[in-house]
């Protein structure tokens, strides 16, 4: 029997040498670019490529945390690291919207890793929006999706979501189609866009809580007997706090069985299986659960696209020296004092 380590290293092995994407890129935005940390910090994404190595192989499961983490954030006020931010006099925090209660606490405690890593390596120069981009695509990279280059450039917003904010822009696991295509045409995604990046969902896990509606008090008639028996028995009860996984094929590699699942009506949440029911979206589902290049292609376009809505750049935001606050945040506290020290002693020494 081979090993959930062994398989994850031989899933590795064969994104890197097989599964790199020649997508067309789509256009950069103004400020952003293919190469921009070449001169000020080369090291960049070979220090989070390391580091995410050990972190997924330890974890298999950090890797969806990490690609999810990235699409919450982008989605709500742009890719900004503004669901990093931690709540203030101002208000409270992307992180406390339902929405965003779900969010691994491990992946947040990951990226900030990275940055004091990355800072220590080459100065306050790369921001925390482009440091949970580049874990994003390695999180697919390294569970086997496509390899891709990221544009950089991003810097950190100095302002986080409402509440309602949150939830009118991301969409719900109990959304339909209609809703799906309807929140991600205002920011600029197709209908083909919707469908790849939704194939997000072959990676990770999700609450009972997010797909109970489908079971209780009436199973859903979209959904597969077998696979519903078996959620019953995960989930005994509508409010249950326990967690399955996304794709019943292969839960821990990126691939295209997320979209096999929906042709065989085993998608976990409305929003998934409602692609394949909808006639507007089915042939594109079946076209990736056919063909996983033309997935990776279209998913590789969709990252892209989606990496760069409302993005700051030049001048504006900051470059944060936490990940969790804004540079100009006055609040100073003993543990604050004492991890800036150690950052600078590992810096010098």
């Amino acid at each position: 029997m081979v090993s959930p380590s062994s398989l994850l290293v031989l899933v590795v092995c064969s994104s890197l040498i097989f599964f790199v994407t020649e997508a067309q890129r789509p256009a950069l935005v103004k400020g952003l670019s293919w190469s921009f940390y070449e001169s000020s910090c080369p090291q960049l994404e070979s220090i989070i490529r390391k580091r995410l190595e050990k972190q997924i192989k330890d974890d298999v499961g950090q890797a969806a945390g990490l690609l999810r983490l990235h699409f919450h954030d982008c989605f709500v006020l742009g890719c900004d690291s503004s669901v990093l931010l931690d709540g203030s006099a101002g208000g409270p925090s992307e992180q406390t919207a339902i929405p965003n209660l779900t969010l691994r606490k491990k992946s947040f405690k990951i990226i900030d890793d990275l940055r004091k890593r990355i800072h220590a390596e080459c100065g306050q120069v790369v921001s925390c929006s482009d440091i949970t981009a580049i874990a994003a695509r390695d999180s697919v990279v390294l569970t086997g999706g496509p390899n891709y280059d990221v544009p950089l450039g991003r810097r950190d917003g100095l302002n986080f979501a409402t509440e309602q904010a949150t939830i009118d822009n991301l969409v719900a696991p109990f959304a339909n189609t209609t809703t799906v295509l309807a929140r991600l045409a205002v920011k600029g995604l197709d209908a083909t866009d919707a469908v790849a990046l939704s194939g997000a969902h072959t990676i990770g896990i999700s609450h009972c809580t997010s797909f109970t509606d489908r079971l209780y008090p009436n199973q859903d008639p979209t959904m597969d007997n077998t696979l519903a028996n078996n959620l019953k028995v995960s989930c005994p009860t509508a409010d249950s706090n326990n967690t399955v996984n996304m794709d019943v094929r292969s839960p821990n590699v990126f691939d295209n069985k997320y979209y096999v699942d929906l042709m065989n009506r085993q998608g976990l949440f409305t929003s998934d299986q409602d692609l394949f029911t909808d006639e507007r979206t089915r042939d594109i589902v079946t076209s990736f659960g056919k063909d996983q290049k033309l997935f990776f292609d279209k998913f590789v376009i969709g990252m892209i696209k989606m990496g760069q809505l409302n993005v700051l750049t030049g001048g504006q935001g900051e470059i944060r020296k936490r990940c969790d606050r804004r540079n100009k945040d006055k609040k100073v506290d003993i543990a604050t004092v004492v991890e800036d020290l150690e950052e600078t002693f590992s810096a010098l020494f």
